[in-house]
């Protein structure tokens, strides 16, 4: 989606990958019940287990405006989500994803 044009629906799913490693990542931890979508909140309690994501979250924390105005075209004004993102922002939210996934990979082993 990133390379092809759907720009939008690639910094969702971004969103999405990085949103569900974290939690991955809580679980692996022990934690029973993990609840939320935010990446922010999600990197937050992780940090409590792991000091490199402790210095990530900041970067990570992007991600979570993705999670809505990516969908919704009544979220952003005068536009819909296909003509405000661009292939740099798909780009870099999928390079975001994918340090995040790399990075809780490693702590659990994957």
């Amino acid at each position: 989606m990133a390379e092809e044009g759907g720009y939008h629906i690639a910094c969702f799913l971004a969103q999405q990958v990085a949103e569900k490693a974290l939690k991955a990542f809580l679980y692996a931890q022990g934690e029973v019940i993990v609840l939320g979508h935010a990446v922010s909140m999600l990197a937050e309690k992780a940090a409590a287990y792991e000091q490199c994501i402790a210095q990530k979250k900041s970067i990570w924390n992007i991600l979570d405006g993705y999670y809505i105005l990516t969908r919704y075209p009544n979220g952003l004004p005068d536009s819909i989500p296909a003509r405000v993102y661009n292939q740099q922002a798909a780009r870099s939210a999928v390079d975001i994803a994918r340090d995040v996934v790399e990075t809780v990979g490693k702590k659990i082993g994957c």
